[in-house]
């Protein structure tokens, strides 16, 4: 990739930043819109859960496969072919005549959406190769995770209540479009000197993994945890992880180098990523059907009680950006912790929901924690990973991300599910809800634990002897070194 000026690498930041703008409105505009489409199509609270998680899941099954694409064919045309796919399937969303429908459409944009996110962040790191000023650069890139959540609800619930629930796709369109035409006039192609060969057997493997996994934990609660069905789909899940864990030790160029998660700081990263995602899409699942189906709100009035945690993300991603650049991942991952624990403590002990100001402050606790624990995840996992594999590595840190996301959706709305009838009242949706909520403190828990955990002396140590052993190996992260000093 040829030195670009100081002005360009930042047209380049703006437009992948747009990709990530993209896909996170979407997600956060549809769940604003979920109540609407449960009267509208007859979705079952399993329905629900699978308009989010089947675009998630798609995207976690695609994530590695897109990044090592981009390295080897080149990273501009990948994601070019992402934005067409994505606006796409958007498209296509809108125009859905039924629930199945919709599903089978939200994995198009999926598609698109794997090439988008993974793809931006290692152009990203091809571009900005400074530690201080690429640590900088993904606060910024956390930063625009706050702008989508606190404009994603507004705008989505705006559309929703005047409009209707289609009209929230629309809005991917002039995006979509206005990026594809800046990635061809201002994004440098790129490719990695030494790009990985495809793993077909891995990734049939992931996919099996995650698709059984999450269809067991959505349908159990319909179908009985002891139902042959049940234990048919989580018995082929076992079975897949058995094989990725025998097989991929086995190839010189895996889809997954388990080799890398001997690295305290990466495997701890990759953990973190699934924690906090996983309580941040449970966070969103719940409190849109209580704000709407419970308390009776409209979804702008929904969308007006959420951006307190919007705005808390906004404000806190870039300065945990220049946090990790000055003192390094441990401390914005420890606050993390600490706050996003607190917030489902608020929830799961003292019962917010009940209490309009308790609500508000969970809301914002929530959000300072999870725009703390952005950048420390991205910068840890791409830093820990060679420069030439910069599609993979990006793509493992948003696979866990991904991963996190359809697990929480999964596991919350099973929880919530066996316990509560959407449309109930505010007594019977507290006590119900409360098993979900501890299961988003223990997400919280997870952070901190794991946070102070792999940012040690001891994480250095087991970072520097991977990065040895993969010296000697030819595979070396040439950048782990530069990072580690930051983690003592």
């Amino acid at each position: 990739m040829p030195e670009l000026s100081h002005r360009r690498r930042l047209l380049v930041l703006g437009i992948c930043c747009m990709s990530l703008l993209l896909v996170s409105l979407d997600n956060t505009v549809l769940n604003v819109a979920l109540p609407s489409l449960r009267r509208d199509l007859g979705a079952s609270v399993a329905g629900l859960q699978w308009t989010i998680d089947a675009y998630t899941l798609v995207l976690a099954s695609l994530l590695m496969l897109a990044g090592s694409t981009a390295d080897r064919i080149g990273r501009r045309k990948v994601f070019r072919t992402g934005l067409v796919l994505f606006t796409l399937g958007s498209a296509l969303c809108s125009l859905a005549p039924s629930l199945g429908w919709l599903i089978v459409f939200r994995m198009v944009q999926a598609v698109g959406g794997s090439m988008l996110n993974p793809v931006a962040m290692s152009i990203i790191t091809n571009v900005f190769t400074e530690p201080k000023a690429r640590a900088r650069a993904i606060g910024v890139w956390g930063g625009v995770v706050g702008i989508s959540m606190a404009a994603g609800p507004m705008i989505g619930g705006v559309l929703v209540d005047t409009v209707g629930w289609r009209s929230i796709f629309w809005i991917n369109l002039p995006v979509g479009l206005a990026a594809l035409l800046l990635t061809m006039r201002y994004v440098p192609e790129s490719r990695a000197p030494r790009p990985r060969r495809v793993d077909p057997v891995g990734q049939l493997l992931v996919i099996v993994l995650l698709g059984c996994l999450t269809y067991a934990i959505i349908e159990a609660p319909d179908a009985g945890l002891t139902s042959p069905l049940i234990l048919s789909f989580a018995g082929a899940a076992l079975a897949a992880l058995t094989g990725l864990l025998l097989y991929e030790p086995r190839r010189a160029e895996p889809l997954i180098d388990l080799r890398f998660f001997r690295s305290a700081p990466f495997s701890g990263a990759t953990m973190i990523a699934v924690s906090a995602f996983a309580a941040l899409g449970g966070f969103l699942f719940l409190n849109t059907l209580y704000l709407q189906e419970v308390r009776g709100l409209s979804a702008f009035g929904a969308g007006l009680w959420m951006l307190p945690m919007a705005l808390m993300t906004f404000l806190f991603a870039p300065l945990s950006g220049r946090l990790v650049a000055s003192k390094g991942p441990r401390l914005p991952l420890l606050l993390a912790g600490v706050t996003m624990t607190a917030s489902g403590l608020l929830f799961a002990a003292f019962e917010a929901e009940a209490s309009e100001p308790l609500l508000f402050t969970g809301y914002v606790v929530f959000g300072l924690g999870f725009g703390l624990v952005n950048a420390p995840i991205t910068n840890t996992a791409v830093s820990g990973m060679p420069r030439a594999q910069a599609g993979v590595a990006a793509a493992v840190a948003s696979t866990s991300r991904q991963i996190g996301q359809t697990l929480g959706v999964a596991v919350i709305g099973a929880v919530l599910a066996a316990g509560v009838r959407v449309g109930g009242d505010i007594d019977g949706f507290v006590a119900a809800s409360g098993p979900a909520w501890w299961v988003i403190t223990g997400c919280g828990v997870a952070v901190l634990l794991v946070g102070a955990a792999t940012t040690g002396r001891w994480a250095a140590r087991t970072a520097r002897c991977t990065a040895a052993r993969l010296e000697a190996a030819g595979t070396a992260p040439a950048s782990a070194a530069n990072h580690q000093h930051r983690t003592t």
